[in-house]
């Protein structure tokens, strides 16, 4: 019952308070850290054996650190006070989920957009995604909002939502420990190949059932909305397409979000210069336009309420 009430409140503290932009953040000391740990590792010379074993030894650290701290945290507080401790664990799982955060960003990017300020949608997409902005039309800053939406509904809401209820607070932190180590180490490029190999390894096992407990909310949220959203099109496009993306993961939630909404995700993206060819999910049976920004953040606010309400019912069981 207490685990039922942690995850509520703090689903309810993060939908009130979003991300403060005031107060140290776990996530950004955590990205300190990793940060750190990898200035420490280039010291010496490198060799594909070397970094390996370093990436390995730094996501061990981080993520057994952020577990280990957290639990202590919480009991030093609670032995103080036990209301302390448990306001104290509402804050921090609240702090792990990133709703109101993602809907900031999306919508920051849809009010310039709908305006036909290209210009500064363009800049507001380049906060949130890795691909470069500068040139992208509106159909494309369109596309790029709403795959950082769909994907970003299962790392930032659904999966921490998924490993707060089963774990608790500093199990929801060792996954956006694990998070953070992909996000920031898990690139397939010559400086990170092998150093992040383990982060990304790591972060495809964690991210293995929420992506795809994310794509089911999802379809559930299409079937409930109304007609504008495709349900049956949204269940046949997932297991269809989610496997096409270079992700193990991130595809079933995008092709979800595609299939609801009757439109292509994927196709050409440039990164650091270099013309990346993803392969396209979904089918364009409705040309990308400002209202699917709309559509989608409506899809991820129903989708994160039916998931709230499954992690509720299973801890109520366990």
């Amino acid at each position: 019952m207490e685990y039922a009430a942690v995850v509520i409140l703090a689903f309810v503290l993060d939908t009130l308070l979003g991300e403060p932009r005031r107060v140290p953040h776990p996530v950004r000391m955590i990205g300190l850290v990793i940060d750190k740990g990898e200035q420490w590792l280039r010291q010496g010379p490198s060799s594909p054996a070397r970094d390996f074993w370093g990436g390995c030894g730094l996501v061990l650290s981080v993520v057994v650190v952020t577990y280990c701290g957290a639990t202590w945290l919480l009991s030093a507080l609670s032995a103080l006070s036990w209301w302390l401790g448990y306001a104290a664990t509402v804050v921090l799982g609240s702090l792990c989920l990133a709703r109101q955060s993602l809907k900031e960003h999306a919508q920051a990017v849809l009010r310039p957009l709908s305006c036909g300020e290209l210009e500064t949608a363009r800049t507001m997409l380049a906060r949130i995604v890795s691909r470069e902005t500068a040139t992208l039309s509106e159909a494309d800053i369109v596309r790029g909002t709403v795959e950082s939406v769909a994907e970003n509904s299962s790392d930032g809401v659904i999966a921490p939502l998924f490993y707060l209820a089963l774990g608790g607070v500093p199990l929801a932190l060792a996954y956006k420990a694990v998070n953070t180590l992909d996000s920031m180490l898990g690139y397939r490029t010559g400086r990170y190949e092998y150093l992040g190999k383990a982060a990304a390894r790591l972060d495809d096992l964690a991210n293995l059932i929420p992506a795809r407990l994310t794509a089911l909310a999802l379809i559930g949220a299409s079937w409930s909305l109304g007609p504008e959203y495709d349900g049956r099109n949204a269940w046949r496009t997932t297991w269809r397409d989610g496997h096409k993306h270079a992700s193990p993961n991130a595809g079933y939630p995008e092709a979800a979000v595609a299939g609801a909404l009757g439109i292509q995700l994927g196709g050409p993206s440039r990164y650091c210069g270099e013309l990346v060819e993803k392969p396209t999910l979904g089918d364009a049976r409705h040309p990308l336009g400002p209202e699917h920004i709309t559509q989608s953040l409506r899809l991820l606010d129903r989708a994160s309420v039916l998931a709230l309400c499954l992690c509720v019912t299973v801890t109520l069981l366990l």
